[in-house]
């Protein structure tokens, strides 16, 4: 039967954003991230983070380093009793300098590739997950599949129409909405 899931997008969601972050050491976790996914791992809830990652398409990080920091902040997770059951990343941007990448996809948010994937993977019930991000893009994404969007922090404007569900200050707030408006 398939079951509900909660995305996280990474950048200012589970981590401080270093702006194209390429080297494993910098990854660094934000307050209440790991208590937050914690929550939900002890509920039996799938824990997935989908990211735009054009660093690669732009020549600034390679797949392999990307995996490197993915590795690295699984490990931080781990060492704080929580984890991460899936991390499905884009690595492409139509605007992009290395022409592998360099094209316009079904992954990269707002379409819903990766989701899908996700979904395929585990058996997700979409329409009954929640996606947690610091943009409207965030939101965007989870609606295009009939679930619910949770903005945090301040603002996010990043040009996407995709107004939330919820809006929480951080990560630990916004699970504790989820899981609560999951009990609806």
């Amino acid at each position: 039967m398939s079951k509900a899931a909660v995305f996280l997008d990474r950048d200012d969601t589970i981590i401080r954003d270093k702006n194209y972050l390429s080297d494993p050491d910098e990854v660094e976790l934000l307050p209440g991230a790991a208590e937050a996914i914690r929550l939900l791992n002890n509920r039996g809830i799938p824990v997935i983070v989908i990211t735009n990652q054009s660093g690669v398409a732009r020549g600034i990080f390679d797949e392999a380093r990307l995996d490197l920091i993915h590795r690295r902040l699984r490990e931080l997770l781990a060492e704080r009793r929580a984890v991460i059951d899936g991390i499905y990343s884009c690595p492409h941007h139509p605007d992009g300098s290395v022409e592998r990448y360099a094209v316009s996809c079904s992954c990269r948010k707002p379409e819903p590739g990766l989701l899908l994937r996700a979904a395929q993977d585990f058996d997700l019930d979409l329409a009954g997950s929640y996606m947690v991000g610091d943009k409207p893009l965030d939101s965007e994404t989870i609606h295009r599949v009939g679930g619910k969007g949770v903005l945090i922090g301040g603002s996010g404007s990043d040009g996407m129409s995709g107004e939330p569900d919820y809006r929480a200050q951080d990560l630990l707030h916004a699970v504790q909405w989820i899981l609560e408006d999951m009990k609806k």
